[in-house]
C-alpha cells in the first residue's frame, strides 16, 4: 500500500467524512491483526509524586513542594499498591510522577531496584521524557547515562508521555518549560538505541489546528523508521477542567467524540510503522472506547486500576477486566490479556 504523506493526510483529516475514514482505517487495522483479537493489560498507574515545577498550563495534578497536598510516595506506599495490583493478576506498572525539583538520579535507581528486586514479574514502564531530561541535568549525568543506570536497576521501558504535541509553536504556549519536541524525539531514540522499547503518545484538543497534528504524526514516523522502538501509539483529548489553560481561555471544551475517532483513524492510516495503537477510553469513556475498535485501534490499553493526572481535570472512567472482556466481545471481537510487549498472555 502506498505511503499516505503529510498534504494527503492533512486533507483527509479536514475533508474526508468520519464513516468513510474510519472504513479506511478498520481496513488497515484488520490486515495487521486478521486474527480479529483486542488485546488489554492488567496495570495500575503509580504517581510516585505529584510535586512537580514544570507548570504546564493544560495540567490539574502538579502541586508546589509546599502545598498541603504534595506527596512523594514511600517505598512501602508503593509496595502496598503492587501488592494490591499483583492480588488482581496485575503485570505492569505505569510509573511516573511530576518533575521533582531535587531528586537525583540515585534516589529513582534505588526505587527501581527496590520494586524490579521485590516484584521481579512485575514490568516497570515509567518515566517521561521530561523526567529522564531533568534527572540527568540535576545528576548532572548524560541523557545515555540515566536510561543505562535505569535499565541496570531494572527499568523495562518508557511511556511517551509528554510528547503532548510536537508541535514548538503549541508547546510554547502549553508548556513552555518543557522540552522542545526535537528533544523529546531525542530522548526515545536514544533509549531505542539501548534497546528500551517505548511509546509514543498525543494529547490533541488544546489550542492545536490539523497542521501540528500531521507534524506530531510525522516525527513520530520518521523515528519509527530509523529504530523501530515505539511499541504502540495512544492518543487522548486534553481534559480542561482545572487547568491553568481553561482559566486563560474559559471558552476551551474537551473535544468531541468525532474528533476523537477522526484523528484517530488519521493515525492508524499515517502510521503505517505501528502495528498497535490503543483505544483511550480513559478520556473517551468506555463506549467510545469501544467504538475505536472500528476506527483503527486494537488494543484497550489498560484496566487502569489506579489514575490520578486525568481524574484531577474533573473526568473519571473506570473498568475492570471483566468490563473490558464484554466490551471487546460485543464490538464483534476477541479479548486477550497481554504483557507490556503485547505478548498474549491468556485468551479470555
Amino acid at each position: 500500500m502506498k505511503r499516505v504523506n503529510n498534504d494527503e493526510i492533512l486533507q483527509e483529516i479536514k475533508t474526508t467524512p468520519l464513516k468513510e475514514l474510519g472504513k479506511r482505517a478498520y481496513e488497515i487495522k484488520k490486515e495487521l491483526h486478521s486474527d480479529n483479537i483486542t488485546t488489554f493489560i492488567i496495570d495500575r498507574n503509580i504517581n510516585y509524586t505529584n510535586i512537580c515545577w514544570v507548570d504546564c498550563k493544560f495540567c490539574a495534578f502538579k502541586r508546589k513542594i509546599n502545598e498541603d497536598s504534595a506527596y512523594i510516595l514511600s517505598f512501602e506506599e508503593i509496595d502496598s499498591k503492587i501488592d494490591e495490583l499483583i492480588a488482581i493478576g496485575g503485570t505492569q506498572i505505569l510509573f511516573q510522577g511530576g518533575v521533582h525539583p531535587s531528586l537525583k538520579l540515585e534516589w529513582y535507581e534505588d526505587l527501581v531496584r527496590h520494586i524490579h528486586q521485590k516484584y521481579p514479574n512485575i514490568t516497570i514502564h515509567g518515566f517521561s521524557a521530561i523526567e529522564i531530561d531533568y534527572i540527568a541535568k540535576l545528576s548532572k549525568v548524560s541523557i545515555k547515562e540515566t536510561l543505562q543506570a535505569l535499565k541496570k536497576a531494572g527499568l523495562s521501558s518508557i511511556p511517551g508521555a509528554g510528547a503532548e504535541i510536537l508541535s514548538d509553536r503549541v508547546r510554547d504556549v502549553i508548556a513552555p518549560k518543557k522540552l522542545d519536541s526535537d528533544e523529546w524525539i531525542e530522548i526515545h531514540r536514544q533509549a531505542h538505541y539501548l534497546d528500551m522499547k517505548t511509546t509514543a503518545t498525543m494529547m490533541f484538543g488544546s489550542i492545536e489546528d490539523d497542521s501540528d497534528i500531521v507534524e506530531h504524526f510525522n516525527k513520530i514516523r520518521d523515528l519509527q523508521d530509523e529504530t523501530g522502538g515505539f511499541r504502540a501509539f495512544i492518543l487522548w483529548s486534553f481534559q480542561p477542567d482545572n487547568t491553568p489553560l481553561q482559566r486563560e481561555i474559559p471558552h476551551i471544551k474537551k473535544a468531541s467524540s468525532n474528533r476523537y475517532l477522526r484523528l484517530l483513524s488519521a493515525s492508524r492510516i499515517y502510521l503505517d510503522n505501528f502495528k498497535n495503537i490503543q483505544s483511550s477510553w480513559v478520556t473517551q469513556g468506555q463506549f467510545v472506547g469501544q467504538l475505536a475498535l472500528h476506527f483503527g485501534a486494537n488494543d484497550l490499553g489498560s484496566t487502569m486500576m489506579e489514575e490520578n493526572v486525568v481524574s484531577s481535570a474533573g473526568t473519571k472512567n473506570s473498568a475492570n477486566t471483566q468490563e473490558l472482556i464484554n466490551l471487546i466481545v460485543d464490538a464483534g471481537e476477541i479479548p486477550a490479556i497481554r504483557d507490556t510487549a503485547y505478548n498474549i498472555l491468556k485468551m479470555c
